[in-house]
């Protein structure tokens, strides 16, 4: 099985080509291929298969958490994967689409050589808390196609200990969320560290770094949360104007643009090597081979029978 290892600011992807969908991934072997001792280590695993006839995109990203998990979105990943497409004209750049869990998402890229992708707009569920070590912490919640409880802080996020999961709250977020401390800096910049679900502390997060900037403008504003149970989209009615945040996380710096009824997000994406996995290391565990891609593993993804859906 051929591999290729990215990064987008520190966040890391391994890239699995299974363009006629003929291999499936367990749990098992994700977590041991992102292992960071025993296998090649990474925070997620993005699997590159080719869509049907007439599907919008020819490529949907299959991407899964460090622990093997099913993700619906992941912004840095997206970015990588799109790398990977045009390092091996897979794609014809400069823009195409993706298909994702989360739906069809624009990639670009730029003169630069950094990867834009569209998010789409990004919808604020109100507030709920997220309990870190001892301490409480407000937060906005988001979704960008998964879900982001981002809580502005005066203190530099670096302060905050998140090396054990932050605790939040079940009944708001049944499969858990990715937790961001953001302080606001000024002149349109702000830090920002994450918890993600799944696969812990990371360098960085694209989902997490629009998170952050929605909740940063949210403050500067003071808009007005929405109600429990509603759900407000950023660039709707009295929601969030245009504006440009540069998100500084541990990996670098991501530009996060909130515009009208979008949200683009830009940085660096890298690939760091490409080779091919050892058999004898892929046999090595029998519970955890590669197998077929069946029915469970293939069911739910929007626009397509291909790849499982995440838990609902």
């Amino acid at each position: 099985m051929r591999f290729a290892k990215g990064h987008g600011t520190g966040n890391d992807f391994l890239i699995l080509p299974d363009p006629d969908d003929a291999a499936g991934l367990s749990p098992g072997l994700v977590a041991r291929l992102c292992d960071r001792r025993s296998g090649l280590g990474a925070d997620g695993i993005l699997r590159a298969v080719r869509t049907g006839p007439g599907d919008p995109a020819e490529w949907f990203m299959d991407y899964r958490n460090a622990d093997g998990s099913i993700a619906e979105m992941c912004g840095n990943g997206i970015r990588v994967f799109a790398r990977y497409l045009l390092r091996h004209r897979l794609a014809a750049g400069p823009e195409f689409t993706v298909a994702t869990r989360a739906g069809l998402r624009q990639v670009r890229e730029e003169a630069s050589g950094e990867i834009t992708v569209d998010m789409g707009a990004p919808v604020i569920r109100g507030r709920s808390v997220a309990v870190i070590g001892s301490c409480r912490y407000e937060g906005l919640e988001v979704s960008l196609g998964n879900p982001h409880l981002a809580c502005v802080v005066d203190v530099p996020p670096g302060d905050i200990d998140l090396s054990a999961p932050p605790g939040v709250d079940h009944a708001r977020f049944p499969d858990g969320a990715n937790v961001e401390v953001v302080r606001v800096l000024g002149d349109g910049r702000l830090d920002m560290r994450v918890y993600e679900r799944g696969s812990g502390v990371t360098m960085s997060c694209g989902t997490g770094a629009v998170a952050a900037a929605v909740a940063a403008q949210a403050t500067v504003t003071v808009t007005p949360p929405a109600g429990p149970g509603q759900d407000r989209r950023a660039g709707a009615g009295p929601a969030l104007p245009a504006v440009t945040w540069v998100v500084r996380v541990p990996g670098g710096e991501l530009v996060v643009t909130l515009a009208g009824t979008t949200s683009l997000l830009t940085g660096p994406a890298v690939i760091v090597a490409e080779g091919v996995l050892d058999e004898a290391w892929l046999l090595g565990q029998a519970n955890e081979r590669i197998r077929p891609a069946g029915p469970a593993v293939n069911a739910g993804r929007a626009g397509s029978p291909r790849a499982g859906s995440p838990p609902s």
